[in-house]
């Protein structure tokens, strides 16, 4: 439940018990069977859906809070819960104890000559603190994932789904009674002040290994400059989609309305369209049509709006928003090559996709961008853990050390080498 906090030594307090209460839940949790993990969590997804009335419940209060502030119709979709959201979560539970323990592999193994056998195993993190906003799924996401990679979880939502993620997370403590694992392994922050995240970017005493923020830009931005400890940082979604004068046009009208309109308000929403100027006759007209029956509104740039009468002038501005909204920026570009190039200036390094029947161009668009996820013929809302067969993620890092791309169990994990001898001392 959230507490009433008086003060901020009380915030400090709390905080640092659940830092000490996290790492005191590390050691069993890296001992724990493969078994017992897989049935905390199909206990995890059972109690979640034997708890859907009260977790729908907990999410129309979030809502109504949310709708009196006058949030954008994007921010509630992410907010939104429904029976089958709910029914989704349970199965990506599920997905995630079905996949393979990554905790003990060996990564790779190899003799020395003078008779020493050398193993690169994977171990878990140990705790990891998890900062995000408005989508409460990542509660269930987040904990399945961490308890699967043995580590143990500190969650910070954000106050707009509080109700929410609280509901969620008691389903998840009650799936580790129910294993007999220790219920510290997944920990939800009791309190809305800001002053709860500073304590967890200060590392809790160096009780928290790794920090995954995943929200907004200026949430991102404060968890970057402000944080002791590694971050998995998930920047912005400015995805792309490049149509090329090769590309079927069906298939083109296709993955553009599913990329930008399928969900607007996830990273994995297209924000740009840049179309071949070679083959603007052919493209140009019925993509913008196609968007706008879908009910996006498209801001173009001159050379489109001469095409295209009535849109609204795209300005420098356009090609560096994510608009987690149904606007989409159009632009002509010439050829692959004032792709690549538009893409390399304005994106996040998030995910951009290629539209072409042409392989060459295909191939040059993966070699020379240089984004985490790209996709060819295919709409730019597969950028998921769970569409990638990883049963679910924490968030797309768009860094390049350690985890990139979709974090999902594997990524969760680091490893420590087992090195065995027979007597050998180092002359």
């Amino acid at each position: 439940m959230l507490e009433a906090v008086k003060d901020k030594q009380e915030i400090l307090d709390i905080m640092a018990a659940i830092g000490r209460q996290a790492k005191a839940a590390i050691r069993p949790l890296a001992t724990a069977s493969a078994e017992r993990k897989h049935a905390a969590l199909i206990s995890m997804a059972s109690n979640i859906v034997t708890s859907r009335d009260k977790i729908l419940a907990a999410n129309a209060i979030d809502l109504e809070n949310a709708r009196e502030s006058g949030v954008a119709a994007s921010f509630l979709d992410r907010l939104t819960l429904t029976e089958n959201r709910i029914l989704d979560m349970a199965n990506g539970i599920r997905a995630i104890a079905e996949l393979r323990d990554p905790v003990g592999d060996i990564i790779a193994e190899w003799d020395r000559p003078n008779g020493l056998h050398i193993e690169r195993v994977r171990t878990p993190l140990g705790v990891i603190g998890v900062i995000y906003e408005s989508r409460p799924n990542v509660t269930a996401d987040a904990g399945a994932l961490c308890l699967k990679a043995g580590n143990a979880v500190i969650l910070r939502g954000g106050s707009d789904s509080l109700y929410s993620s609280q509901a969620i997370h008691a389903c998840l403590v009650q799936g580790l009674r129910d294993a007999g694992l220790p219920e510290h392994a997944i920990q939800m922050v009791p309190v809305a002040d800001r002053m709860a995240v500073g304590a967890m970017l200060s590392g809790l005493n160096g009780a928290i290994d790794v920090i995954v923020p995943r929200g907004g830009k200026s949430l991102v931005a404060r968890v970057q400059n402000e944080a002791r400890v590694p971050v998995f940082a998930h920047l912005e979604g400015l995805c792309h989609v490049y149509v090329d004068g090769s590309a079927d046009l069906d298939m083109a009208k296709a993955i553009v309305v599913n990329a930008k309109m399928r969900r607007t308000g996830v990273c994995g929403s297209a924000e740009t369209l840049l179309i071949d100027r070679a083959g603007r006759d052919r493209l140009v007209p019925p993509l913008v049509k196609a968007l706008q029956d879908a009910g996006c509104e498209v801001r173009a740039s001159e050379d489109i709006r001469a095409m295209v009468p009535g849109l609204i002038a795209a300005t420098e501005e356009d090609w560096a928003t994510e608009y987690l909204d149904a606007i989409m920026s159009v632009k002509l570009v010439d050829g692959v090559a004032g792709a690549i190039e538009h893409i390399g200036q304005w994106s996040s390094g998030h995910t951009e996709a290629v539209i072409a029947q042409d392989a060459s161009v295909a191939e040059r668009f993966f070699a020379e961008i240089d984004s985490a996820i790209l996709l060819h013929n295919a709409s730019t809302q597969f950028a998921d853990g769970g569409e990638f067969g990883m049963g679910g993620e924490i968030g797309i890092a768009t860094g390049k050390m350690h985890a990139r791309g979709p974090v999902g169990v594997e990524q969760l994990t680091s490893f420590k080498y087992r090195v065995r001898g027979t007597g050998q001392v180092r002359p």
